[in-house]
């Protein structure tokens, strides 16, 4: 029988303190994909709609039948815009993922959406700035209708670390996300994932989500990089994509039948 997981149960296993795994589909479009995530045991994965040309029909068979094997499916949506986390989870998501963030008022926007919807407008506003409901039944209302919504936050250039002491005070945040690529460039050092001002930043990042108590995930693609920061701290793991574990996959075969081939 599969062990079904929705996000609430998700956010507890965060709030235990235990290390939750995933990865991120990016070309996925098949369904028959996902027995080979739930052979790897994956606790969540991340669909990506910033990067990817899934359509929104797509996206919800994706998140029914990662939802009905057991695997909490969250949402990388384009821009952290309301209209995006919305549609996502009205399809059925889980999650999502707000990528790029580097105000206050971006990250309010977001939690908002996921956290207090269909709660709209300046009450919303009121609700997200100050905790102050219409009443103490549409605070219970809407923390009940929205338990599973996982709200995860991308910090990914200099001014959203500049600004993370901020963005982390706002009531909501289940997760910061970092994206070494992206923070990578706005370092001034694209790609280098081994030079110290890139690992000075994720290290600032992690030590204020510490601080927090916010579990951070960054999105590495190499097993060496993935369990360096794993071991500095990073509590969800959030490793490679669909297509890059399938070119390895590939690339790895070919070169081993390549040796035999030239014996």
């Amino acid at each position: 029988m599969v062990n079904i997981m929705n996000g609430a149960q998700l956010k507890e296993k965060i709030l235990d303190g235990s290390t939750i795994y995933g990865t991120m589909l990016s070309a996925s479009k098949n369904l028959r994909w996902v027995n080979g995530l739930v052979e790897a045991e994956l606790d969540y994965v991340i669909i990506d709609t910033e990067h990817s040309p899934f359509s929104r029909s797509e996206v919800s068979d994706l998140i029914l039948i990662l939802t009905n094997v057991g695997i909490v499916p969250i949402v990388r949506i384009p821009t952290p815009e309301t209209h995006y986390v919305t549609m996502a989870i009205d399809a059925g998501a889980q999650g999502i993922l707000a990528p790029y963030c580097e105000t206050v008022e971006e990250v309010q926007t977001v939690v908002m959406a996921s956290k207090l919807r269909p709660l709209k407008g300046r009450r919303a506003w009121k609700a997200i700035e100050s905790q102050v409901f219409p009443s103490q039944d549409t605070k219970d209302y809407l923390s009940k209708r929205n338990r599973n919504n996982i709200c995860i936050i991308g910090i990914e250039s200099v001014p959203a670390i500049d600004n993370l002491g901020k963005i982390l005070a706002v009531p909501g945040i289940d997760a910061i996300f970092v994206g070494p690529n992206d923070l990578s460039i706005s370092l001034g050092v694209p790609e280098q994932f081994y030079h110290p001002d890139y690992e000075n930043a994720l290290r600032t990042v992690l030590k204020a989500c510490k601080k927090a108590s916010i579990p951070v995930m960054i999105h590495h693609k190499t097993i060496s990089l993935t369990e360096k920061w794993i071991n500095e701290g990073t509590q969800i793991v959030l490793h490679s994509t669909d297509t890059q574990m399938l070119g390895n996959s590939w690339k790895l075969a070919f070169n081993q039948i390549r040796k035999f081939s030239k014996i």
